[in-house]
């Protein structure tokens, strides 16, 4: 069975600071039309920063479109032109503070297929060092360091609860265990 829809038609309905909502006339499997919503994003990294002594570095920050506080791993956009695992790097020092000496890559995933392109990679951070953090403008968050065991635990019955978090603390879990190769950076 043919599952592939054609494009017919897009339009750019808003255009934001990183954010494109795009509306597109589709040509569907069956030789129908309808109409397709959704947002383009740049991508973004997210960060397992792993401490000798077995803690995840995790963020608490207030979530605007969900109203609330979060526990979560340190993640970001990635900016125009510039490299996943140079996001990473970015990213951990200017959240954490913390730089890694030896950085993995994990994976990528998609978390909203159904509404946007956004692609996550994922990459494990070792070996670190803890220097100033570099916020960005209005960023605000509170770094918080978890024994990994009990990040586990916290994903599994919901005091970790975004899908980034959860998908990274999987694929984190099965890296250590030998299950998922991983590459290094």
């Amino acid at each position: 069975m043919e599952l592939v829809e054609k494009t017919l038609s897009t339009e750019t309905v808003y255009q934001g600071g990183f954010l494109q909502v795009h509306r597109d006339k589709v040509q569907l499997p069956d030789g129908s039309t309808s109409y397709r919503e959704y947002i383009r994003h740049p991508g973004a990294v997210a960060i397992l920063a792993l401490t000798p002594d077995d803690r995840l570095v995790m963020e608490r920050q207030y979530r605007y479109p969900a109203g609330r506080v979060f526990l979560e791993i340190p993640a970001g956009k990635i900016d125009p032109d510039e490299a996943r695992d140079s996001t990473a790097r970015r990213e951990l020092r200017e959240e954490t503070g913390y730089q890694a000496e030896r950085w993995t890559y994990l994976g990528t995933a998609h978390p909203c297929i159904g509404y946007a392109d956004e692609q996550i990679s994922y990459f494990l951070a070792q070996d670190l060092t803890l220097h100033e953090r570099q916020l960005d403008h209005g960023e605000f968050l509170e770094v918080v360091t978890v024994p990994l065991a009990d990040a586990m635990v916290m994903a599994l019955t919901g005091e970790i609860c975004d899908s980034k978090s959860i998908v990274g603390l999987h694929w984190l879990s099965a890296y250590l265990d030998g299950r998922l190769p991983g590459a290094p950076v």
